[in-house]
């Protein structure tokens, strides 16, 4: 029985409604804090033997060796703190535990643990507080209160500091580099990446308060191997307190205003004094303040439902996308995993284009600019993967880490239930979709905010660079006189080797027109912009080059039926049941009975491929086609990929299913934040939360960007009464309020006016 539950009333959370460590990871995954800047599983101060703690600052890759792939470094613990009381070391899975409660206020960003203690002749009353700041990147702050329920006094010790034993599930990424004691009473640790050479610093302060007033206890500092702590001493007798403030801060050499470790170390210094003179609930204030700034005030979504769970799932959703985006920083991206676990090794995917970006783009449009010119900052690695694999142009990496380096996908990965050998990964190899996801991303970004600049800034370097790659990837079929595109794996990754899928056959046809386009509006460029260009590219070649070969890219067209092949052999494939795998509680159990090569050659789709497509390209599709491709392939999808059900939900939305829409919704939401008690171990599903709002605000709310032109067709569940949100379109605040009965635009900008689309009509706000 789960003991999960949700805070719906007048604060949105998620809250452990008793304590079981067997689900802990659950827990500091669903609860993890962030800022974008680094990122906190939510473990809790005293250890447990099935727990995985977690810190990770964006942008922080290492590899190991050669035989590894780089990826983001689990960080030396500042939360971990020790607490024994006559000798006996709080452990919940001893004595009893009462009036436990654990909740995340997803507003505020707070964590807050309450619970009594009773053990042998002791009965203790604990609250533990966490904030990582919004508004101070660099800080961590937590309250810790004690107070003894019992009839006698008690001695108490309590243990806390930066412990550098941490590792990324054993692999150990940093050197261990100098610790201190600073003026007597903060505690630094410097260490090193082993081969990226970053140089990371953590401070940490502790502040004491005793019954109220100001307490400077008994305190010994303690250097281990790796660790550096305080011992603190003292007792407490029955009704007395003890409250303790632990301010912490981190720093690094991938900071942008980094410029030596020595500087570091005094600016961390700095910031822990500011922060630690402020203490835990003024920083909790400001935090709290630049929550509301930021997000909650800037684009609110309001949902009014039968159902308060969907309200909070796109809080959730929002509140996790922030916490997990570098927006602060072009040089990084998002992690399939965001900050809140090792899940994927910290790598950026195309999750980030496809299923992320529309929610920066429509709600805070320098974010997404930031994550797009992350991809032209790393466009030298796509350079690099293209020339290796005999191609040109920019073929960007399936798995992205740091700027430098390149394709980061792991050569292995599972287990071959025939052959019992770890599984060769072909992702890295065959998905090459990801380059037009790219362009797309990039594209939609334009036409929303109608940032021309970024054309010339560096968008018409990689539009180009993409589809050249493209062009040199073609294949020419001489029989059948036309380019394919062969030997791939599509969004569906169950099909290996496949010839000309049809969404990447189709991006790649796109990625091409849209570079052509864009060659041929060179003109409208500054005189400056187009010397450079021209000095980069022969565009009269690239020009011939594109047009010959466009009319001849393969483009799969639907059969008899109305429905588009996935592949050329897809047909041709054993159709099974998969009725039971469709409602297993763990996604994958299709690999506890086949194993990969058996799955390719089945009618079995991991997640939305054909569908993909049609709701990306939805002005390329009639809604007959629309609607015969859902039906047919919705039900040979076991949804076993977390981007596919928000895809699918959306796309149900724009055809009237919406009983299986919301149906597919609900399963979306519960990925997380449902009662599954194992599936966010390794970290939340990034992308999935970015498809939920794309549900709410694309299905729901029925906005779409159509090449530049704003559409708005809202249909609401039926346990829906109203949904409302807010968009920018085109430099223009809008907030779009749905009910049963209709829908209304306002323009939130007196000088501007915008244009939308609805059932083929245009109005004007």
């Amino acid at each position: 029985m789960s003991n999960l539950g949700y805070i719906t009333d007048e604060k949105w959370g998620l809250k452990e409604e008793s304590f079981n460590s067997k689900w802990l990871r659950k827990y500091e995954s669903i609860m993890s804090q962030g800022n974008g800047y680094f990122g906190l599983r939510a473990s809790t101060e005293e250890a447990y033997v099935s727990e995985k703690r977690g810190m990770f600052l964006a942008g922080l890759f290492n590899k190991f060796d050669d035989n590894e792939v780089s990826e983001l470094v689990n960080l030396p613990d500042m939360i971990e703190v020790h607490i024994n009381i006559n000798g006996e070391t709080l452990d919940l899975n001893k004595g009893q535990t009462k009036n436990y409660q654990r909740e995340l206020d997803l507003k505020t960003g707070e964590l807050l643990r309450v619970f009594e203690w009773i053990y042998k002749e002791l009965h203790v009353k604990f609250e533990f507080k966490r904030i990582v700041s919004f508004d101070l990147k660099h800080i961590l702050a937590q309250q810790i209160r004690i107070e003894n329920l019992g009839q006698q006094s008690f001695e108490l010790e309590i243990i806390s500091g930066i412990n550098g034993q941490i590792t990324n599930t054993g692999t150990q990424h940093l050197s261990e580099g100098p610790k201190q004691m600073i003026e007597g009473k903060v505690l630094q640790m410097t260490s090193e990446t082993t081969s990226s050479q970053q140089t990371l610093v953590q401070s940490t302060v502790h502040q004491f308060d005793k019954n109220g007033e100001a307490y400077d206890p008994k305190a010994r500092v303690e250097m281990e191997r790796r660790k550096i702590q305080n011992k603190y001493w003292m007792a407490l007798a029955a009704t007395e307190y003890l409250t303790i403030e632990k301010i912490s801060a981190v720093h690094s050499t991938r900071d942008f205003d980094s410029v030596g470790v020595r500087s570091i170390h005094e600016r961390a210094l700095a910031d822990l004094k500011e922060a630690s003179a402020l203490g835990y609930e003024k920083l909790k204030n400001q935090s709290i303040e630049a929550w509301n700034n930021k997000v909650w005030n800037n684009t609110p979504i309001t949902i009014k439902s039968v159902d308060p769970l969907d309200q909070l799932a796109v809080i959730f959703a929002q509140y996790h996308m922030h916490v997990m985006t570098p927006g602060h920083d072009s040089r990084m991206n998002i992690g399939a995993k965001g900050l809140s676990g090792e899940g994927y090794k910290g790598h950026t995917f195309w999750d980030t284009e496809i299923f992320l970006l529309p929610y920066f783009t429509f709600s805070h449009p320098e974010i997404a600019r930031s994550l797009i010119e992350y991809r032209h900052n790393s466009i030298e690695g796509a350079r690099q993967k293209a020339k290796k694999n005999g191609y040109e142009g920019a073929q960007y990496p399936w798995e992205s880490a740091w700027i430098t380096d390149g394709e980061t996908t792991p050569d292995f990965i599972g287990t071959d239930i025939v052959t019992g050998k770890p599984m060769k990964v072909l992702t890295g190899y065959d998905e090459i979709h990801i380059t037009g996801d790219v362009a797309y991303g990039l594209k939609q970004y334009i036409d929303v905010t109608n940032d021309k600049q970024l054309l010339s800034d560096f968008g018409f370097e990689i539009i180009v660079e993409t589809a050249i790659f493209w062009s040199s990837r073609l294949e020419w079929n001489n029989t059948l006189n036309r380019y394919e595109i062969n030997d791939v794996i599509g969004p569906d990754e169950y099909t290996e080797h496949a010839n000309n899928n049809a969404y990447t056959n189709y991006i790649a046809f796109w990625n091409m027109q849209l570079a052509l386009k864009v060659i041929e509006n060179i003109e409208s460029y500054d005189e400056q912009v187009i010397q450079k260009i021209e000095a980069l590219y022969d565009l009269k070649r690239l020009r011939d080059d594109f047009t010959s070969k466009l009319s001849k890219i393969f483009l799969q067209q639907p059969n008899s039926a109305g429905i588009i092949p996935q592949d050329d052999d897809f047909f041709e494939k054993e159709v099974i049941d998969i009725t039971k795998y469709k409602k297993a509680e763990n996604v994958g159990t299709i690999f506890h009975d086949y194993n990969m090569s058996q799955v390719s050659d089945l009618q079995v789709l991991k997640q939305a491929d054909v569908m993909l497509l049609i709701y990306l390209f939805e002005n390329e599709f009639s809604n007959d086609i629309k609607m015969d491709n859902f039906h047919y392939y919705e039900t040979i999808t076991t949804h076993d990929s977390s981007l596919s059900l928000s895809t699918h939900s959306s796309l149900a939305a724009d055809l009237d299913e919406m009983k299986l829409s919301y149906e597919l919704f609900k399963k979306a939401t519960e990925i997380d934040m449902g009662q599954q008690m194992s599936s966010s171990d390794e970290g939340i599903h990034a992308a999935s939360l970015g498809g939920i709002w794309q549900t709410v605000v694309y299905g729901y709310g029925g906005v779409r960007n159509l090449e530049g032109t704003l559409r708005i067709e809202p249909k609401l569940p039926d346990n829906w009464e109203q949904l409302q949100f807010s968009i920018y379109w085109q430099g223009c605040k809008l907030t779009i309020s749905v009910t049963n009965d209709g829908f209304e635009v306002i323009n939130h900008d007196a000088n501007k006016e915008i244009q939308y689309l609805h059932n083929g009509e245009y109005f004007t706000v």
